[in-house]
């Protein structure tokens, strides 16, 4: 890929202090332009922290420092993960050298070019632009808390217009040990032009104005020119933007997941799934959207419809495997039958060529991130979403099929750009008259510990209250910024849902009121029984809080009684490992064929 690039950053003509900090690394080595790549990032000091300017300063020159030193052939999306958690350490090491008085935090957004490709991370409210043929489109989300809820249709636009929370950013970089930016990739072709700016030019600048200029204009010249504009109008922050123009690309192939770069007309190895491609003459791939470690996610064009959708393509090494494509079948069988607005779609095809799931495409972010950056969230948020998430979970469990989850956490929660949720990830769900997962593939045990209920803990399979739980466990976590049982380590967490209960949720956060706690301690029930009878009771509730009956749930509580680490630890092996053996072999013994 060859690239013109270009930037600025100014103070602005309000501020008196310039928060933003930005840069640009190009490679002169031809080879170590197609190995590695460019680097383009630009961060924005968050206002409410003490040394904003000191954050971005040292989020960029980490940036920089960590891509400079990438091995050749690093994937771009390791890449980019590898630079957000390195800038995020840095800050939050820096900040803590004075026991964490000293704050800081910045957004984040950046650019790695590689190929075809660009390869962009994304925190906060800074922004990247694709220009091509005379149209723009924003490739990242702003991570406003507002902007969420304004989506959702939480509050209303003058609600929003006097919130509080109205400048919070829901993710930043530095502020906590960990961080979940969002990674994602497009196809690029010659003659496209990136843009990334702060919210001092976003924010006053109309995106077909960027459009308009970037591509009228060289990128030294559309840096200067819009950089003229915001200040012109007023803004009133910092003002930052990169302009990098597109001349040429590489064309890219893969194989086996591993990339290859076509030097001339020669044909791809082997049969993966290439941008551009085909696949069975109806989904047209236009952009590679994730690769993981087994699979593929792809952006394409249904021809059926013109509909754009998400198609899931295993590596064909790991088409072969009977646990992993066990899974991959029972998430597209459960998938398939079912219709409903808060769950995932899967588009149904017949007569593949391939292993392969076809979704409907959907751009956000997971209840998981959210809630990593917003804690707690707002309670009445939180009933909110719990309610439309016990709407859906109520359409799976009384249809015929009786489904089950059973791994329900706020990963498998998408909240979408448009303001929807979607349940994701049916790879260990149940339902009557489905093919049993193979036995290789799953355990009765599996789910996540901070939302397995005790059943499952104990290794068995569970039915509708095994939602219920893990729901329950989510408002907890939403509601009072902490999961209902923590510990050490994951045998800790479970074993201690099977000897107590947690915290009252009241204590945690008094902004919780009787009702609500209620709620959240009927459906934590250590007992299946002593749960809500169906999710469609709970959702009754959640809908009408101020009808609920405090029965003093939170006063009864015991909390896990103390063992030893090797006691816990005996204790779960024994139900994870052991009964599960037994039953096996039992099986076996009871049902094995007769002998001649």
């Amino acid at each position: 890929m060859e690239i013109i690039a270009a930037q600025l950053t100014d103070t602005g003509p309000v501020r008196e202090h310039n928060e933003d900090f930005v840069g640009q690394y190009i490679p002169a080595d031809a080879e170590d332009m197609l190995e590695v790549g460019a680097l383009s990032v630009i961060c924005d000091g968050v206002g409410g922290f003490n040394n904003g300017e000191v954050a971005s300063k040292l989020a960029v020159e980490t940036a920089l420092d960590t891509f400079k030193k990438a091995k050749p052939g690093i994937s771009p999306r390791e890449l980019v993960r590898q630079i957000f958690e390195a800038s995020n350490l840095a800050i939050y090491d820096a900040k803590m050298k004075d026991g964490g008085h000293n704050k800081m935090a910045t957004t984040m957004s950046l650019a790695v070019f590689r190929a075809n490709e660009i390869t962009f991370g994304h925190v906060g409210d800074c922004r990247i632009y694709l220009v091509r043929n005379g149209s723009i489109r924003q490739l990242t989300d702003d991570h406003s808390y507002v902007g969420m809820q304004l989506k959702m249709g939480l509050i209303s636009e003058q609600e929003a217009m006097t919130s509080e929370l109205r400048n919070m950013i829901t993710r930043t970089v530095g502020q906590d040990m960990t961080i979940g930016p969002d990674r994602n990739a497009v196809t690029v072709n010659k003659n496209d032009i990136v843009v990334q700016c702060s919210d001092g030019l976003h924010g006053c600048v109309m995106k077909e104005e960027i459009c308009r200029t970037v591509e009228t204009m060289q990128p030294f010249d559309a840096c200067h020119a819009l950089l003229a504009l915001a200040i012109k109008r007023g803004s009133s922050d910092n003002i930052s933007v990169q302009v990098i123009r597109i001349n040429s690309v590489v064309q890219v192939a893969y194989y086996k997941g591993l990339p290859y770069y076509l030097k001339g007309p020669e044909t791809p190895m082997g049969h993966e799934i290439q941008i551009g491609s085909l696949i069975d003459d109806r989904f047209k791939v236009t952009e590679l959207i994730a690769r993981s470690g087994m699979a593929s996610i792809f952006k394409a064009i249904d021809s059926t419809n013109n509909a754009t959708v998400a198609v899931k393509v295993p590596f064909m090494q790991y088409e072969a495997d009977p646990a992993f494509y066990s899974r991959f079948q029972r998430e597209e069988e459960i998938g398939r039958l079912l219709q409903h607005p808060n769950i995932l779609h899967i588009v149904p095809v017949e007569n593949k060529s391939r292993p392969y799931i076809v979704m409907e495409f959907l751009e956000g972010q997971t209840l998981g991130n959210l809630m990593k950056t917003v804690k707690p969230l707002p309670v009445n948020d939180a009933v909110k979403i719990a309610a439309r998430l016990a709407d859906a979970l109520d359409y799976m469990h009384r249809r015929r099929e009786n489904i089950i989850h059973r791994d329900m956490k706020p990963e498998n929660v998408m909240i979408c750009n448009d303001g929807s949720l979607r349940i994701m990830d049916f790879g260990i769900a149940k339902g009557s008259g489905l093919k049993k997962i193979t036995m290789a593939g799953f355990s009765p045990s599996m789910g996540t510990p901070d939302y397995m209920a005790p059943e499952q803990v104990k290794g068995q399979r569970g039915d509708e209250r095994t939602d219920i739980y893990s729901l329950g466990a989510m408002l907890y976590e939403m509601t009072t910024g902490h999961a209902p049982f923590e510990g050490p380590n994951a045998y800790a967490v479970m074993n201690a849902r099977l000897l107590g209960d947690p915290i009252a949720p009241r204590k945690v956060n008094d902004k919780i009121t009787p009702e609500i706690e209620e709620i959240i301690l009927h459906a934590l029930a250590r007992k299946p029984d002593d749960r809500f009878g169906s999710i469609a009771e709970m959702k009754q509730e959640l809908e009408h809080p101020e009808n609920v009956k405090v029965t003093g749930r939170a006063d009864r509580l015991e909390p896990p009684a103390q063992q030893s680490a090797g006691g816990g630890m005996n204790k779960m092996v024994f139900w994870i490992l052991v009964v599960p053996a037994i039953i096996i072999i039992l099986f076996f013994i009871f049902f094995r064929p007769a002998g001649k």
